[in-house]
């Protein structure tokens, strides 16, 4: 009976050590690290081909698509005196252009391209500004003079229909 209690807390261990493995080896890939572009530069630590996950604003004029692909896009962001040259290849979001804030994420090459597998923006400040100042959104504009909505028709999902 000793001899199977022996094999059965071996047996755990192991199972234990390699679920251990796993867990270990998939956050160590998965896991980005968030650097601001000044930051990224001055790490000393990136290897090309780490995932990372940047940010900075979009340098005025370093918006440059390729005329044969619309969806190959180059540019620049920086961020305190650091500047960081970006690949992406994908749909850029409504908000992408000069000045505004992005975060990118992707891996750095050898000769410093950031290529990007995704590129979010953030919503610009002046919309903080204005819901200070008292503005609303155009969702929050009551309608019918603050009478209540009336309430939509609901659809006739009874009727049958022939193909």
């Amino acid at each position: 009976m000793r001899h199977k209690q022996i094999k059965f807390t071996i047996g755990a261990l192991l199972i234990v050590a390699a679920i251990g493995v796993l867990i270990t080896t998939t956050i160590s890939k998965t896991s980005k690290f968030y650097f601001t572009v000044d930051e990224l530069a001055a790490a000393s630590g990136v290897t090309p081909g780490t995932g990372l996950k940047v940010k900075g604003n979009v340098v005025q004029g370093s918006i440059v698509r390729n005329p044969q692909d619309y969806l190959d896009v180059a540019f620049s962001i920086e961020y305190k005196n650091a500047t960081l040259p970006v690949r992406y290849k994908g749909v850029t979001p409504d908000m992408f252009k000069d000045g505004n804030e992005v975060v990118v994420e992707g891996t750095v090459d050898r000769q410093g391209v950031f290529h990007a597998t995704t590129l979010m923006t953030s919503c610009p400040s002046k919309y903080e500004a204005e819901k200070e100042a008292g503005k609303t959104h155009p969702g929050d504009i009551p309608l019918n003079d603050g009478k209540p909505a009336p309430s939509p028709k609901q659809p006739d999902f009874s009727a049958k229909t022939s193909i």
